[in-house]
């Protein structure tokens, strides 16, 4: 469900005035993925999100929190109830992780980016605060809304405020690795890794859960590599191959010169970017019928393309 909110919140109500009706904006995080999408048009104001949590109820396990706020803080003020969410470690903002899309590198033991955004409160190219889903919503009719904005890199709406689920922090959470270890035979007797990465050469693995969980699945690595236990390793960079679980066995390594592979995912972290074939007709006309429908004007992120990597 979508809305036009009026409300008398007044940190929603300035940063809507900021944004405005007229003329090109952009709302500027902390640029940890502020190339994807191409190059911003020179035109645009840079704008900044209100910050701060709202609300937090740990036993319902959501939390409402400003678009400007911190990953780094929010997870912070959630792991004081062990808890936290699906949004990528990597430095920058609630909103910029959203309007990115993409999720964290140990997604088995996280969940999804776009299913833990449960509502957005974001201002259209009108500067009209608009408000979508609910922490209770379960059936949605016309535009999801929360899928939609997540992962449009600003281009359908400046993002003010998200509900977001939470999750709880596992209780052991430890990492392994091995040399000439199969990562796809790991991922089938494994219980529950949380993350299986894959250079072409070493097996890094994260063992997420209860203690006796973990001890099991430890005891399983034995038979398959040298495995030996390591820190917690900083999350993949480089451009971003989205493959199907499948197409990780025949991965064209020969032509990488350096790749992280989320094994049981499909998300490759590599040193070049991948060849995509042009966009079809059909899924270039929904994109551009859903750019006019959001942003009729093209003021919200001028010059950024959903798909560009």
């Amino acid at each position: 469900m979508t809305a036009v909110l009026y409300t008398d919140d007044a940190v929603l109500l300035d940063f809507a005035a900021d944004v405005g009706s007229e003329g090109a904006v952009a709302i500027e995080g902390a640029r940890t993925r502020w190339g994807l999408g191409g190059p911003l048009e020179e035109s645009a104001r840079l704008l900044a999100a209100p910050s701060g949590i709202v609300e937090y109820v740990p036993e319902e396990m959501i939390v409402t929190v400003r678009a400007g706020t911190t990953v780094a803080d929010l997870h912070a003020e959630l792991a004081e109830r062990g808890q936290w969410t699906a949004l990528p470690e990597r430095g920058g903002t609630v909103g910029g992780a959203v309007a990115v899309g993409q999720n964290d590198f140990r997604k088995p033991a996280r969940g999804e980016l776009r299913s833990a955004v449960l509502q957005v409160r974001y201002v259209s190219s009108e500067g009209k605060i608009v408000s979508g889903g609910g922490p209770t919503v379960k059936n949605v009719s016309g535009f999801d809304i929360p899928r939609l904005i997540t992962g449009s890199l600003g281009t359908l709406g400046c993002i003010a405020e998200v509900i977001l689920r939470t999750n709880p922090i596992p209780a052991v959470e430890r990492w392994f690795r091995a040399d000439g270890a199969d990562p796809f035979a790991l991922q089938r007797v494994l219980l529950d890794p949380g993350a299986i990465l894959w250079d072409g050469t070493s097996t890094t693995i994260q063992l997420a859960g209860h203690g006796v969980d973990v001890e099991a699945d430890i005891a399983l690595l034995a038979d398959h590599g040298q495995f030996a236990e390591v820190e917690a390793p900083a999350a993949p960079t480089g451009h971003r191959w989205s493959m199907t679980p499948a197409e990780l066995r025949n991965l064209p390594t020969a032509g990488l010169d350096a790749f992280i592979a989320e094994v049981g995912v499909g998300i490759v972290h590599a040193s070049s970017p991948q060849p995509k074939p042009p966009l079809s007709a059909s899924v270039q006309l929904v994109h551009e019928r859903m750019k006019a429908e959001f942003d009729p004007t093209n003021r919200l992120n001028p010059g950024r393309v959903v798909g560009v990597r």
